[in-house]
């Protein structure tokens, strides 16, 4: 099964009232506006789209309005985050009735499995769904390590075509490319390493503050893909103290700030996050103002 995975994926949020009920205005509104700024696809229900704080049903109408409000310009994955394989298996297949592109498919949730657990989980999804899988392999947030021995095994699924690489060990990127050359499309999948990750072979990132600054992170992506890698470095080093607010624990309330103070969306969550207060909150500001006040004129790159 081929796909058509690569460049900027970010992992948008999902937006809401002030009575934490769905905004599906806000949410489509934001999805709409940074496919405009060009982001290559969308990843609804990841992490950031706080997908464990929904019901099933609420899972379905979000998706339904994302793949309605990007209207087939990008594609549309959804994060696959529950308690057990077979609710993993019951939503996957949701996801194929609504007809989005495909599955960024998490370890369970809760309880820690080893690798061969892992593996199975991930090979009963891809045997009941008939949507191209990209396995989530998060251990450092998730505790669940698939590594290479394990990933020989998934090789064997068809629709398991793509690896987001969030181990935080650049290594293991070209680990993947030694043992499968192209067999899989590799995704970075941690902020503050993603132009390292992308100099080494991946063929996209999938990023939280692609939300708030989306131009500079899909020209981040256009220069690395071009070899101009000086060029990218100049926005990297501004950009890399945001990034890093996306791996931390309270990442979805940093980003979600940051989304408030740029007029793109409000920070609301839901419990158990609550908003940031106090230094906390005061950091994420000053990073983000500092960010604003040096922001680098894109212009001169010449990548359009």
């Amino acid at each position: 099964m081929n796909v058509n995975w690569q460049g900027v994926y970010p992992a948008v949020t999902t937006q809401y009232n002030d009575d934490l009920s769905i905004n599906f205005e806000a949410t489509t509104n934001m999805v709409d506006t940074i496919i405009k700024e060009g982001v290559n696809g969308i990843i609804a229900l990841g992490t950031v789209g706080e997908n464990a704080s929904h019901s099933r049903e609420e899972k379905i109408a979000i998706l339904k309005a994302v793949k309605e409000v990007v209207a087939g310009r990008v594609p549309v994955l959804s994060g696959v985050a529950e308690t057990s394989t077979q609710f993993a298996i019951e939503f996957s297949q949701a996801c194929e009735e609504i007809g989005i592109d495909g599955l960024m498919v998490l370890p369970g949730m809760i309880y820690k499995s080893d690798e061969s657990e892992a593996v199975n989980h991930y090979q009963q999804i891809a045997r009941n769904c008939g949507l191209p899988i990209m396995i989530y392999n998060n251990p450092v947030t998730y505790g669940v390590d698939v590594g290479i021995e394990g990933m020989k095994i998934l090789a064997q699924e068809d629709n398991i075509v793509s690896v987001k690489e969030a181990t935080e060990d650049t290594r293991r990127i070209s680990e993947l490319f030694s043992a499968f050359d192209d067999r899989f499309v590799v995704f970075g999948g941690v902020d503050d390493i993603a132009l390292e990750s992308l100099m080494l072979g991946c063929t996209g990132w999938i990023s939280g503050l692609t939300n708030v600054f989306p131009k500079e992170s899909v020209a981040i992506y256009k220069l690395a893909e071009q070899g101009r890698y000086a060029e990218a470095l100049e926005i990297w080093r501004w950009f890399l103290p945001l990034l890093r607010l996306d791996t931390v624990p309270k990442l979805v309330q940093c980003i979600k700030l940051c989304e408030q103070l740029a007029g793109r969306g409000s920070e609301l969550t839901r419990a158990p996050r609550m908003p940031l207060v106090g230094d906390e909150r005061a950091n994420v500001e000053r990073i983000y103002n500092e960010a604003v006040a040096n922001r680098i004129d894109l212009s001169k790159f010449n990548l359009d």
